[in-house]
């Protein structure tokens, strides 16, 4: 029985008609609306409540960016996942800090986008690899007279590691693996990040750089 409800807003409908035909294949999935532009994404949103909204970040009225913001002012429970064909890092920035749960290229295989979807119904963020990984580089990698913020927080280097396979999206078994650890270690130096960075889900690592003030978009 699907259960999770979608809006797809997107300008072209050839690129909606190939969503549809992806996503009702998928037994959770069912699409209750569609929209062509940014203000006409809001009122569907107001009248259809759906889960998730994929939304495209080149629309004719607003952008996504602008519809993200106003669908999130009023109906925070509804989840947004940017699909565009925008790569760069302001784009990527801007729809984090509007609410989105959720950003990947167009160019994405498809179980990226059915991957995104699902996480951001869970209450989790999804961002493609290469710009997760570009996320975590830059807060790892600050200069040191800006680390000085991170410096306060206390991260070990093994709790930077884990920071790092945490926002890539990988499970406690996968990071012990990864590192060499069993996965109760993995699971106290979470709870030790978590604690010193004052964060409470996966879903808050990768708004914690922008918070602090250690990446500014």
């Amino acid at each position: 029985m699907p259960n999770i409800n979608l809006l797809l807003v997107d300008d072209h409908q050839v690129v909606r008609t190939g969503l549809r035909m992806l996503l009702e294949g998928q037994p959770d999935m069912k699409i209750v609306g569609e929209a062509d532009s940014g203000l006409q994404a809001l009122e569907k949103a107001k009248e259809l409540l759906p889960n998730v909204i994929v939304m495209d970040l080149t629309l004719p009225d607003i952008s996504g960016i602008e519809a993200t913001k106003l669908i999130k002012a009023e109906l925070p429970d509804i989840a947004v996942v940017a699909l565009t064909i925008h790569e760069d890092e302001q784009y990527f920035f801007e729809m984090l800090q509007a609410g989105a749960s959720g950003y990947v290229p167009k160019r994405a295989a498809p179980e990226d986008l059915i991957t995104s979807i699902r996480a951001a119904f869970a209450g989790e963020i999804y961002i493609y690899p290469s710009l997760a990984k570009a996320l975590v580089a830059d807060f790892l990698g600050r200069p040191s007279h800006e680390n000085e913020k991170a410096s306060l927080d206390g991260l070990t280097t093994r709790e930077q590691e884990v920071l790092s396979l945490l926002a890539d999206g990988l499970s406690n078994d996968e990071i012990g693996e990864s590192l060499n650890i069993s996965k109760h270690t993995v699971a106290r130096h979470r709870e030790n990040l978590m604690r010193k960075l004052e964060l409470h889900s996966r879903s808050e690592l990768v708004k914690y750089a922008i918070r602090k003030g250690l990446i500014a978009p």
